[in-house]
């Protein structure tokens, strides 16, 4: 069964172990940050159940104030009223004198409001609303800075004032811990206690609280310390641990596996065949497996060179016997081409002598292109088309009938190389038409003309009057030779460019 490479498998090694200690480290600090959390919580509920409570006391020491002032007017102004006394003021004031932490400005008022007297430094800017015998009312007085209080009694009313230095000190004695505290009766508020500066780390924090049955709300506002940097860590420090233990684990493995691993990777990548031993790096880490790898790349590299070696040998031998196999093929048709050439000179008839020559020249030509070959095999660079148009224009020259001995080649060719395929192809397109223009009984020049028209083709062309036709209708002789060249010209998958005494073919060449 094939196994399929999953996308984990692709992942690096230092990735899959990031991963790995994250799956498995992770619930573990998640659950100890959880718990650390919890407690935390806990602690700040703690602290704002104490502030709570701390807001209660501030609240309640308020109310106790107003009450206990409430109920002291009354009793001191019941009596005062009950007795009839000429001064009702001063006789609640006397009664009032032997109750301690109670407000000594006060006002008296008949039943229908009207003012009997005032007592200390009250000043009576209040409306002229009634209250019942034994209910009290109260609202507060911010251009004053107090909270005043209204009590009815049998016969009248009494209002009562308390400034907001006395209840200042009323919640300082009952709560030590700062607080901002202001009262409001719906409408007016009146700040008693102002707010301080907070402390670094702290949030304030605003309850009310309502007092003497809503009819006021004592606005407390309480800093709550805020969880410090040491306990905040104390909650992350799971996470944390869990990161560091994450980024050392890796940083280990890398150090020890990762880095070895991939200097060793370079050295191989590095190496380049034929250029000596493989050097590794002097540091492979700690770890004796990358050791052991290492070692084994050296003994692969060493069998590698041994095996290049040997097939170098086996290719320079190889190439021996294809020089010598080139060579004997070249000796063989310079033979074929030495016993075409004796026929010929013993031979009876003009046209035998011609057919020998023919043949013999289309041989040389066949001979001049194996012998270039061989030059091929030696450079590798193909076959040189100079040359070899060099040389066969000389061996067509000396093999010239008698009729066409004054006969000039010349040759104009860029150095360009080719295939043996095309170049078989060249050297009888040119053999072709050199031949045919001798034997026309002529001594007109030839030109042979290679030009390279681009960086894969090249153009020849060979020019001369002798290839001019004598007549328009063409002779058996003629159409023969026309049926070779566009025969050659097909070989080189080229078409053939016909002109009045010039014709052209395009070849291919390699790149310069």
């Amino acid at each position: 069964m094939v196994h399929r490479p999953s996308r984990f498998d692709h992942w690096s090694t230092g990735t899959k172990l990031l991963v790995l200690l994250t799956l498995a480290l992770f619930p573990l600090g998640m659950a100890l940050a959880w718990t650390a959390r919890v407690s935390l919580q806990s602690a700040q509920r703690a602290v704002l159940d104490a502030s709570d409570e701390d807001g209660k006391i501030a609240a309640g020491a308020v109310e106790s104030l107003i009450a206990r002032n409430a109920l002291a007017i009354r009793v001191g102004v019941n009596g005062a009223l009950r007795d009839r006394s000429s001064n009702p003021c001063l006789s609640a004031a006397q009664s009032l004198a032997l109750t301690p932490a109670i407000a000594n400005s006060f006002s008296i008022r008949d039943t229908d409001g009207n003012i009997l007297c005032n007592y200390g430094n009250f000043v009576s800017s209040d409306g002229d609303f009634i209250v019942a015998p034994g209910a009290v009312r109260t609202w507060v007085l911010p251009e004053r800075r107090s909270v005043r209080f209204r009590v009815g009694v049998i016969g009248g009313m009494a209002t009562g004032e308390l400034t907001a230095e006395a209840l200042a000190r009323e919640v300082r004695d009952a709560e030590r811990n700062a607080h901002a505290i202001s009262i409001r009766d719906g409408t007016l508020t009146l700040e008693v206690i102002g707010a301080a500066a907070a402390a670094p780390a702290t949030a304030s924090r605003l309850v009310n609280y309502p007092i003497l049955g809503d009819q006021l709300t004592a606005v407390v506002r309480t800093n709550i310390g805020q969880p410090s940097f040491v306990e905040q860590l104390v909650m992350f420090l799971p996470l944390l641990m869990w990161v560091i233990a994450t980024l050392v684990s890796w940083l280990l493995v890398r150090r020890l596996l990762l880095a070895p691993l991939a200097r060793l990777e370079r050295a191989v990548a590095d190496y380049q065949p034929g250029e000596g031993a493989l050097v590794l790096p002097s540091r492979l880490g700690g770890a004796g497996e990358i050791r052991s790898l290492g070692s084994a790349f050296e003994r692969a590299v060493d069998r590698l060179e041994s095996s290049d070696q040997e097939k170098a040998e086996a290719l320079q031998g190889q190439r021996r016997l294809v020089r010598e196999v080139h060579h004997r093929v070249k000796n063989n048709l310079q033979v074929i081409a030495s016993l075409l050439n004796i026929h010929g000179r013993s031979a009876t008839t003009p046209e035998s002598r011609a057919a020998y020559a023919a043949i013999g020249r289309r041989v040389d030509a066949l001979s001049v292109v194996h012998r270039n070959h061989f030059a091929e095999v030696e450079e590798s660079r193909g076959i040189a088309l100079r040359p070899l148009l060099t040389e066969l224009g000389q061996i067509l020259r000396a093999s010239a009938p008698d009729t066409a001995v004054g006969a000039s080649i010349q040759l104009d060719a860029d150095a360009v190389h080719t295939t043996q395929d095309a170049a078989v192809a060249v050297a009888f397109f040119v053999t072709e038409l050199i031949e045919f223009a001798m034997l026309q009984g002529t001594a007109q020049p030839i030109e042979i003309e290679l030009r390279r028209t681009s960086e894969l083709a090249a153009s020849l062309t060979v020019s001369s009057d002798a290839l001019v036709p004598d007549s328009e209708e063409p002779t058996i002789e003629r159409q023969q030779f026309e049926r070779v060249i566009t025969g050659l010209a097909r070989q080189l998958r080229s078409p053939l460019e016909q002109k009045l005494g010039r014709l052209s073919v395009t070849l291919p060449v390699f790149p310069d």
